[in-house]
């Protein structure tokens, strides 16, 4: 890289510059503006001062002298005054160039930090102006990172934990057929098959939700009556409640404006909905779901009698493998991220999706709305 290209680089080298092109340019139009009006303000005063040396007597040779020694004078101020400029543009330069490039080289090192993998570092923030906020920007910035990398983090670990669960009982029961432990029938290949099962549950679930926060969910949407995808959801699930002796009942009344909506990815939210709260719901309780239009909204209300979510969980429940029960096995307690993909589908479809609860052991109520295709009027 070339002397005049490191310069061109260089801030403060900037800013000097320019403060010293705008010197010079007022040097030279005071230069010139005097060379231009001193003569004739010279002539003019020459004149009276030589009406007057004639009155008095004076001489020509006093006349010439005068107006030598006031070109010499004019000159010499226009000299102090180019210097004085040229002192105030190094001194103003150089405390411009400490206030404004001394924050931005420290954010230029912290950078160069935080991509070597120091997510913890930040820079001070100088003031309340312009560098304030670029400083508060690139902290928030840096925050923003140091959290991403550490979801990254917790992600590997909790994929590699609930991977780790059925590839050791697949493990187990391998061995226990070539050992002779176990015996080769139905029952035996029927429990490698459920292991098979989750993990091909758990696949899928990774593989929707990278999707989905990547923002590549490919939605076919067209008008569905939300009885369609509530329904099937219910119908599909209502063997597993049958067999774990939950009631389930749809509170939807008829008719209900549709909704502009990917059919299958709802009957996913609703299963998943379903699902999760027949998980966390003992035999003999209920699951009720309910649904209506609100003005411009749908509102499905998925509410249990279950185990209830205390407080601090709440505003956690749809982040990727947070479980409220935190003694609940891998292998009872589902994948972890089904609400995580319950998020992400509703926001895809212009909707929002909360949890409700009265504490342990008072149930909870997970809401959702999505916006009608035509809205409720009086």
């Amino acid at each position: 890289m070339s002397f005049l290209e490191r310069v061109r680089q260089r801030l403060g080298v900037k800013l000097f510059l320019s403060y010293l092109i705008v010197i010079v340019a007022g040097v030279l139009s005071l230069f010139f503006a005097a060379r231009l009006s001193a003569p004739s303000a010279l002539a003019r005063h020459a004149t009276r001062m030589s009406e007057m040396l004639h009155t008095m007597g004076g001489s020509e040779i006093l006349i010439e002298d005068l107006n030598e020694s006031f070109g010499i004078a004019v000159n010499q101020i226009l000299l102090i005054a180019a210097a004085a400029a040229l002192l105030t543009a190094v001194v103003v330069s150089s405390f411009v160039t400490r206030r404004l490039v001394g924050p931005i080289q420290r954010m230029k090192a912290a950078s160069q930090r935080i991509a070597a993998g120091e997510y913890e570092e930040r820079v001070e923030v100088p003031g309340e102006d312009e560098l304030g906020a670029l400083a508060r920007s690139f902290n928030q910035m840096a925050e923003t990172l140091a959290e991403t990398e550490e979801r990254r983090r917790e992600l590997v670990g909790d994929v590699a934990h609930e991977l780790r669960t059925p590839l050791a009982n697949i493990k187990g029961v391998m061995e226990g057929l070539t050992d002779g432990v176990l015996p080769a029938d139905p029952s035996t290949f029927h429990q490698v098959e459920r292991e098979v099962t989750r993990l091909q549950r758990l696949v899928q679930d990774l593989e929707a939700l990278s999707r989905a926060e990547a923002g590549q969910l490919l939605l076919e949407r067209e008008p569905v009556e939300p009885a369609t995808f509530i329904g099937d959801a219910a119908t599909r699930l209502r063997p597993q409640y049958r067999d774990k002796g939950v009631a389930l009942a749809l509170q939807i009344p008829a008719p209900i404006p549709a909704v502009l909506a990917d059919k299958w990815r709802m009957t996913q939210v609703m299963m998943n909905l379903l699902g999760n709260a027949l998980q966390y719901t003992p035999a003999g309780g209920q699951v009720t779901v309910s649904a209506n239009a609100d003005g411009e909204r749908l509102v499905v209300r998925v509410a249990d009698t279950g185990m209830g979510i205390e407080a601090e969980d709440l505003p956690h429940l749809f982040e990727r493998f947070y479980r409220v029960d935190k003694s609940r096995s891998r292998a009872g307690g589902g994948s972890g991220i089904g609400l995580t993909i319950v998020r992400h589908l509703v926001e895809a479809h212009g909707g929002r999706v909360w949890a409700e609860s009265a504490g342990l052991g008072e149930g909870s109520t997970f809401t959702f709305t999505l916006p009608l295709v035509r809205p409720l009027t009086g």
